[in-house]
């Protein structure tokens, strides 16, 4: 029996396709990286945008929030309401990059004042959560992708994926921040 070539079709993805969106996300990635750890701070002082981090605090909030409704959306069936959630959270992230970007280019790294266990757990977080945010990016790409392509099957099995990291990824920035605030 020969497959459906439209089936087929329809759960592959091009390889050329994925191949540019890990090159952009990697190229991404490795930018924040230098951004955040090599680049001298524009702005020295520390007094133009100090508003930024609690911007990015909030962006990643309302992320989480549009996530969390969207996946509620989709287990009740409301496809569009779910569709328009996702883009949502899409915006409240690519906001979020850009005043990040902004935020360090201007201010550079911060750095956390706790000690002892408060610090471990601190480290901890910030780890996992930076981590998680370099895998979360290829993958929210690619399952958009999917999604807007129409390849629903393949878009289903990466959302798996892509959504509890990208909650992870958007809860753990806004503790993150709070640490950060509370210990500066």
């Amino acid at each position: 029996m020969m497959p459906n070539p439209k089936v087929t079709n329809e759960l592959r993805t091009p390889p050329a396709v994925i191949a540019v969106i890990v090159a952009i996300s990697a190229a991404a990635s490795l930018f924040l990286a230098w951004l955040v750890y090599g680049h001298a701070p524009a702005d020295v002082a520390g007094t133009r945008l100090t508003f930024l981090p609690a911007v990015n605090a909030l962006l990643n909030g309302l992320c989480t929030v549009a996530l969390l409704i969207g996946y509620r959306c989709v287990r009740r069936g409301a496809l569009v309401a779910h569709r328009n959630s996702m883009f949502a959270a899409f915006v409240f992230s690519s906001a979020f990059l850009v005043t990040y970007i902004t935020n360090h280019a201007l201010h550079g790294d911060m750095r956390f004042h706790g000690t002892g266990p408060v610090r471990t757990f601190y480290l901890s977080l910030l780890a996992s959560h930076i981590f998680l945010s370099v895998v979360a990016l290829p993958l929210i790409l690619i399952t958009f992708f999917l999604s807007l392509t129409a390849r629903f099957p393949a878009h289903r099995r990466l959302a798996r994926i892509t959504f509890p990291i990208w909650l992870y990824v958007s809860v753990t920035g806004v503790i993150v921040y709070a640490m950060l605030a509370s210990y500066h």
